[in-house]
């Protein structure tokens, strides 16, 4: 009898989900635990927490989608959001982890933000099934095959111009073709990290006489938004900008205004990816709703909204400025291509 009743035991025990058998996880446990029964495991740990507060730059209606997307998969999991912009978010998040007073559990932002996070050792290196799918460049890697982050969405640089205003005969095909005299005093740049990085990207392509050559095209520059450049593009009060991002582009060609948008010889990219706090206060909702905003789901909402995604193909070559360059060799690059920025061009 004593035989048969542990026999019993026994079978219950593995008929029983593997996370029921497990001691109870860490943050870090979850972090790296890749098996089958990962998505329950997750689910009834974050049920317990019962909520997820998300930090994220995105904006518009795109963070708003996923949020709602999220609440009805998972109704138990309750999810806040602060939504700020990346230069905000980054004091927020170091000044909390200053006083020990840890609130965002998941991020979403670029990649300045997420390496001083990094660098501060306060990201929690993570692994992931949807992990899979994600190419090497779109990963930044830690230890054991974990990942600080991955690029969830991309958003390619470009040129943007006004089809009423432009021939189709003078639509530029590279940098050169920017040069061309039919675009003088023509062309707006924004005067942000946006335009920092074209300029970069200009330098790495040509070389510092291109941008002198570029000078010459009496570019002006405007202290706004890539949206609201584009604006000023679809207004027909700019004609044209090598600052302009390609998902804009295809929203406002929904709408049926007389925008286009064409590649250079490599494009810059603006990637906001997908982190875990490391002592986040909710760390099974916080890896829950990472592999939602990674996996299938996510990317779906993204790619519906135009944004680019890090693990398809696309017909041009993509440029992570910020890529092999330690955090304080990036800032010292973007400070002197904003340098050279407000060099090429003039105050509009």
């Amino acid at each position: 009898m004593q035989i048969v009743a542990l026999m019993a035991a026994f079978m219950m025990l593995m008929s029983a989900p593997l996370w029921a058998q497990s001691k109870s996880k860490t943050a870090e446990d979850l972090a790296a635990y890749s098996g089958p029964d990962r998505e329950q495991l997750l689910l009834e740990g974050a049920k317990k927490e019962g909520k997820i507060v998300w930090y994220t730059s995105l904006a518009g209606a795109s963070y708003k989608r996923i949020v709602s997307a999220f609440g009805k998969k998972y109704p138990d999991v309750k999810i806040e959001v602060y939504r700020a912009g990346s230069k905000d978010l980054t004091p927020k998040i170091l000044n909390e982890a200053q006083a020990g007073n840890f609130l965002a559990d998941a991020l979403e932002t670029t990649p300045g933000t997420l390496m001083l996070l990094r660098d501060k050792k306060i990201l929690l290196p993570y692994e992931s099934p949807e992990l899979k799918r994600y190419p090497a460049s779109a990963k930044y890697e830690a230890e054991d095959g974990k990942v600080f982050w991955v690029n969830d969405r991309e958003s390619f640089i470009g040129f943007g111009y006004n089809t009423t205003l432009v021939a189709s005969k003078d639509v530029p095909k590279n940098f050169d073709d920017l040069l061309n005299p039919v675009w003088k005093g023509k062309m707006g740049m924004q005067l942000n990290s946006t335009g920092d990085r074209v300029i970069g990207t200009m330098l790495k392509v040509k070389g510092k006489e291109y941008l002198d050559k570029f000078q010459k095209q009496d570019v002006k520059l405007f202290k706004v938004s890539g949206a609201a450049l584009l604006d000023l593009i679809v207004a027909g009060e700019v004609t044209a900008s090598p600052t302009i991002f390609r998902d804009h582009v295809l929203a406002k060609i929904d709408t049926g205004a007389p925008v286009q948008w064409v590649p250079m010889d490599l494009v810059p990219t603006n990637a906001g990816g997908a982190a875990v706090i490391k002592n986040a206060p909710h760390p099974h909702a916080a890896m829950l709703f990472t592999d939602f905003l990674i996996g299938d789901a996510g990317q779906k909402i993204l790619q519906e909204l135009h944004y680019s995604l890090a693990w398809k193909e696309y017909s041009f070559p993509r440029y992570y400025p910020e890529r092999g360059l330690k955090t304080l060799q990036y800032l010292t690059a973007e400070k002197g291509w904003d340098k050279l920025l407000q060099q090429v061009g003039r105050n509009s």
